[in-house]
């Protein structure tokens, strides 16, 4: 009986699709891929994979993240479901979405180069394929809802940065501009983003102060609002 309920009922594809954020220079980036095989090919695409035999979503999205960049251990989100009935010409397939952030420094260069994929600035991004720009637009809002109220922005910085790097991540997240002195103001009143005796000198020769995020203290007193 319960098979013949099963067996009466088409079967899909479930897809994974990845929208992947990076920080550099003052840019909000995304990792994309010119694609090399049919449908679409040549044409601009978000990374992404099929769910296999035995794999739940999650672990299928963190496998598809981690054969492009290398990455694993990523701060990733469930966007959500993007189930057209034509979005995809190749097959019926429902996709899940996710967003992952990931520093611009430590990924697998050799292997995003293998898949043909490259940075692009999140303001300048070529025309997408399929649903895909429907993807990028609800990750970015939903990443900037969550970017208000947790610290989720620190996993696109280094270890170590200085405050102007800082203030300028959350100006690309939300695409406007933070008044310098009420950003430091909050800042200054989290006592988990804590001040090191090292000092950038890559912007002038006195150099600013590094600071580092302090995860663990932030668990013991999780406050967070910009």
């Amino acid at each position: 009986m319960t098979n013949n309920y099963y067996s009466s009922n088409p079967t899909f594809y479930v897809g994974i699709d990845c929208i992947i954020f990076g920080f550099n220079e003052g840019e909000l980036n995304l990792l994309l891929l010119k694609r090399n095989f049919q449908p679409a090919m040549g044409e601009w695409s978000l990374m992404g994979g099929f769910v296999q035999q035995g794999e739940s979503v999650d672990d299928a999205a963190k496998r598809v993240l981690a054969e492009l960049t290398g990455l694993e251990n990523v701060y990733m989100e469930q966007v959500g479901s993007f189930g057209e009935v034509e979005r995809d010409p190749g097959e019926r397939v429902i996709s899940i979405a996710y967003y992952a952030l990931i520093n611009i420094n430590e990924y697998d260069r050799e292997l995003v180069h293998q898949h043909n994929a490259y940075w692009v600035n999140i303001n300048e991004l070529p025309p997408l394929i399929f649903d895909h720009p429907q993807m990028v637009k609800r990750a970015r809002e939903l990443m900037q809802q969550k970017a208000s109220t947790e610290p989720i922005g620190f996993n696109l910085l280094p270890k170590l940065f200085t405050l102007s790097q800082l203030q300028s991540l959350y100006e690309a997240i939300y695409g406007e501009q933070i008044d310098k002195r009420n950003f430091r103001k909050r800042i200054a009143e989290m006592d988990y983003i804590e001040k090191t005796d090292k000092i950038d000198k890559t912007g002038s020769k006195r150099g600013a102060a590094l600071y580092k995020f302090n995860e663990k203290a932030y668990r013991k007193a999780p406050n967070f609002k910009l």
